[in-house]
């Protein structure tokens, strides 16, 4: 466990925001996890847990009490009739596990290769991407009960998940990741590709596979081509990914020519990024430190010095003109950590 006093939000983020941490806490085994966040409650401090930092906005102001960083590792294999449980602990990151299910050829995650963070950030957001979602392979989420001060496992039923939605998001802080289990299917070939890009990457019609690498790296270069990728290189990756969902909305409001999906109950799902681009936010579009990527009309990206107060009054600016254009209202996928 390592305790630092100098660490600063925006050194520890993608989209590189936010302000000193007043006790920044490095976690490496999961009795170190434990152990800070119970220490942290019994002092009655403020307590954040951080994962990979993919995912969040930072405040500018910092964060008056500890910041648990999870960097825990560690992979268990349990083989079952059909399936192979995978348990990680909460700090793998998330893309070297997907290459290691791939290189263990199992299938059920090689879609989501590319994404940044650690794996016990997965299921709290409901991770997706590329015709794949995590709620699809998990079995189990071993969780510490910081008010019961107990472990716990909850199962599918009890996470609620939805679309980039879980009980875990909706409760934020009340239960930590311990580790995520996920059961994948034994073989060399993808599960059947659902998403049309990737199938076309691929040279697949929609509902065929494709050998777990070809697909995994199909996968990164689509990621790549529109900065989604962690590149120190590519000033295009420093954000948080997609900074928006795609809205459901009832098909009878639905937006006439913006590409969509059924989402069922009489209902569809739009493009957030057709919406942000048609809405006069085209790639590139910047406002000073911040502004729109230029190869991804859903992605914020911010530049060295930026911060949290400009990302969020130019998101903000997004979500009025989308309203404003379309009378669509879109819902920001980071979370915005309060100080």
């Amino acid at each position: 466990m390592l305790v630092s006093r100098s660490a600063r939000f925006a050194d520890l983020t993608t989209l590189g925001v936010g302000g000193p941490i007043e006790r920044l806490v490095e976690v490496t085994t999961e009795d170190e996890l434990v152990a800070a966040v119970l220490d942290a409650d019994e002092a009655g401090r403020p307590l954040l847990v951080l994962g990979g930092g993919s995912n969040i906005v930072a405040p500018d102001a910092g964060w008056a009490g500890d910041v648990v960083a999870v960097r825990t590792r560690g992979l268990r294999y349990r083989s079952g009739a059909r399936t192979v449980e995978v348990e990680a602990q909460a700090g793998e990151v998330w893309d070297d596990l997907v290459a290691a299910t791939v290189a263990e050829g199992l299938a059920g995650m090689e879609a989501l290769a590319g994404i940044p963070g650690s794996t016990g950030a997965t299921p709290v957001q409901n991770v997706g991407a590329y015709g794949q979602e995590v709620a699809q392979t998990i079995t189990a989420v071993r969780v510490l009960d910081r008010a019961a001060r107990r472990q716990r496992v909850l199962r599918p039923a009890d996470l609620g998940f939805a679309y980039r939605d879980s009980r875990l998001k909706q409760h934020p802080g009340e239960l930590v990741v311990l580790s995520v289990t996920f059961a994948l299917a034994p073989g060399r070939l993808s599960r059947p590709v659902g998403y049309a890009e990737l199938a076309a990457k691929l040279g697949l019609q929609v509902g065929e596979t494709a050998p777990l690498g070809d697909v995994r790296t199909a996968v990164l270069e689509l990621r790549r081509g529109k900065g989604m990728v962690q590149d120190p290189a590519d000033p295009d990756s420093r954000s948080a990914g997609s900074f928006f969902t795609n809205p459901i909305v009832p098909a009878s409001v639905g937006v006439a020519e913006c590409p969509n999906w059924p989402a069922g109950s009489g209902r569809v799902k739009l493009s957030a990024a057709w919406l942000v681009q048609y809405a006069g936010f085209g790639r590139g579009t910047r406002e000073g430190r911040v502004g729109i990527s230029s190869k991804h009309a859903l992605a914020l990206t911010t530049e060295p010095g930026a911060t949290a107060e400009e990302l969020m009054a130019f998101a903000e600016k997004v979500v009025a003109g989308v309203q404003e254009r379309f009378g669509v209202t879109l819902v920001p996928e980071p979370t915005a950590v309060r100080p």
